[in-house]
């Protein structure tokens, strides 16, 4: 089955891959069963995009793998890797929490005021900084288990799953809590999600606090109602 790399950017297509970390790594990582779904020049959330992707594989079958485009694949090996974790678990991503908690802001921290879970809860590795070495790893926890909430800097899963559960990214959720709704929602259906070890180095820490992402916070805890 083809690996089908999905990425949105608010780049052209041609500085997507010059100047992009995504787009810069693909020239050295690429696959024979690997194709690009480049969303060039996007204003749109993640979501949108993600699900128009995922729809177009009802008749034409593949791995999916959601990307940001901030990410430097260090990992030669990650199409056959990605491919070795959708044998264990439904759903890969390369950090995550073995738990939840009420009214959990992020997977890694359990309340509004960005306190860290327990180590022994965290799972993953990944790399910081805007390029090789890193400015720092974060070694979360063993990798390879399963969690209950994921990253979203790389999620992956065979379209086939998604369509057959009936999952999809929800919309309303821009570019904040789209990875945490998912896992919600494959929890739901009793789909496995777990974490796995692959080398990246993100150049983004996120936006945690920001405007745009306490109204997402709000309307993810409406939704779910913890």
């Amino acid at each position: 089955m083809k690996v089908k790399l999905v990425i949105g950017t608010r780049l052209n297509q041609d500085d997507f891959l010059k100047k992009s970390a995504t787009g810069r790594s693909l020239a050295l990582n690429l696959y024979p069963n690997l194709e690009i779904r480049l969303f060039p020049n996007n204003s749109k959330g993640l979501p949108f995009i993600y699900n128009q992707a995922i729809l177009e594989c009802i008749n034409d079958p593949a791995i999916m793998v959601f990307a940001h485009d901030d990410l430097h694949l260090l990992d030669f090996n990650w199409c056959e890797k990605i491919f070795d974790a959708l044998q264990c678990f439904d759903i890969v991503g390369l950090a995550g929490n073995k738990r939840r908690v009420a009214d959990q802001p992020s997977w890694a921290f359990v309340d509004s005021k960005f306190t860290w879970d327990q180590p022994e809860n965290l799972s993953g590795i990944v790399g910081h900084g805007t390029g090789f070495p890193p400015t720092n790893l974060s070694f979360f926890g063993k990798p390879r288990q399963e969690v209950k909430l994921l990253d979203g800097l790389l999620i992956a899963a065979k379209s086939n799953t998604l369509i057959e559960q009936s999952i999809l990214f929800d919309e309303r959720f821009d570019f904040h809590f789209y990875d945490l709704d998912l896992c919600r929602q494959a929890e739901v259906k009793k789909i496995k999600c777990g974490t796995w070890d692959i080398s990246v180095i993100h150049e983004s820490g996120g936006s945690f606090g920001s405007e745009s992402w306490q109204e997402a916070y709000r309307e993810y805890i409406l939704k779910w109602e913890k």
